[in-house]
């Protein structure tokens, strides 16, 4: 899941023909079922050439640096290529055209973060202009060398105010946030328990941990609170994804967590992921196999089908709370023989506001990109 692209900045015009593999029937009950394009919107290469883009976020509210319908893309590696290394945040324009957001060093946090820095898919903006990511760093891109990381909490103008480390959180992974007055809940997969110890070998120790962070007056948040919410999932080291675990996270407007298992190939569900004390394990199974392909990425559309993104192609699967999958969409189709069409390309993805389509990563050419 590495990428050897190093672009510039700026619009990089295209228009891919999408190929659709479900039915007539199931597209049209499906959330992107219409859209029919692909357009590249920028690279997300900055000037120190980090590459590897992972989390993507759409900016709610114009402040400071940040501009409403704008998307946040986090960097995952750095310009060698090395995974866990990527430092940087990059700003994409609805339209295309990029800037950079945040360079963040080790050196200068203002509290602890094991390890250092190295962006995830871990990534949201809250309407106040808080932007939080998760970090797990590595020294040399192995993970020989991982640490446990933290969440980093930025400022509106790009600037690390605060890190979150403790509360569960050990090699935060990817994560979902919702806001209710002056509190931001957030669920965090962590991916670190017992795995280097492994060495490779699956462990059953993946969690989701929900945090609610007070966002009241204009001070950093806080957290107030920290629950794990699910436990048990797969994990383990890979050479070429550094980490595998439980990824992607979506919360429903019914409260349900859904988790991107991809250790396990399916996409799971917690209840009631807002209000539970205890942790509800594994969840239940809202689909399994299929075309699911090693869930990455995952995100709600309007309406509540679940989106995900394959690892091991280039497809992004939607699937029904009540676990039909409507519809595949083939969002890269590079070859890499003999890995299949755009394996270990996807990673993060958010739904375009309003409905219109769905923005997404794409590691095979460090850019991103809309379904549309």
């Amino acid at each position: 899941m590495r990428s050897h692209v190093h672009s510039a900045f700026g619009v990089i015009a295209s228009a891919l023909a999408v190929v659709l593999l479900a039915t007539s029937a199931s597209a049209a009950a499906s959330f992107v079922g219409p859209f029919t394009h692909i357009s590249t919107l920028a690279s997300t290469v900055p000037a120190n050439g980090d590459v590897n883009p992972y989390g993507v976020a759409v900016v709610p509210n114009s402040a400071g640096k940040l501009m409403a319908g704008h998307v946040l893309v986090s960097n995952f590696n750095d310009k060698a290529n090395a995974q866990g290394t990527g430092r940087t945040l990059v700003q994409v324009g609805q339209n295309g055209g990029a800037s950079l957001f945040a360079d963040i060093r080790a050196a200068s946090l203002p509290g602890a973060c094991p390890g250092g820095v190295g962006l995830t898919t871990a990534l949201v903006v809250l309407s106040t202009g808080w932007v939080v990511v998760g970090s797990l760093p590595t020294t040399d891109g192995t993970p020989a060398t991982i640490g446990s990381g933290c969440l980093l909490v930025l400022n509106r103008n790009g600037r690390v105010v605060e890190t979150i480390t403790g509360h569960g959180i050990n090699g935060p992974w990817d994560m979902t946030a919702v806001e209710q007055g002056n509190t931001a809940t957030l669920f965090v997969t962590n991916v670190l328990n017992g795995t280097v110890a492994a060495g490779g070998n699956v462990v059953n120790r993946g969690t989701v941990v929900r945090l609610v962070l007070g966002t009241a007056s204009g001070t950093a948040p806080t957290v107030e609170s920290s629950t794990e919410v699910g436990s048990g999932f797969g994990e383990h080291t890979d050479p070429a994804a550094l980490v595998v675990g439980p990824t992607g996270v979506g919360l429903a407007p019914d409260g349900t967590l859904y988790v991107a298992d991809t250790v396990a190939n399916r996409v799971a569900a917690i209840p009631n992921a807002l209000t539970r004390r205890g942790s509800a394990h594994t969840g239940t199974s809202v689909t399994t196999g299929g075309s699911l392909n090693g869930p990455l990425g995952l995100a709600v559309a309007p309406g509540g089908d679940i989106l995900t993104v394959n690892a091991a192609d280039g497809n992004l699967v939607e699937t029904s709370p009540a676990g039909s999958q409507v519809a595949v969409k083939a969002l890269d189709t590079t070859m890499s023989p003999p890995a299949a069409p755009g394996a270990g390309t996807l990673f993060g993805l958010a739904p375009v506001p309003g409905g219109t389509g769905v923005y997404f990563v794409d590691d095979g050419d460090n850019t991103l990109k809309l379904l549309h």
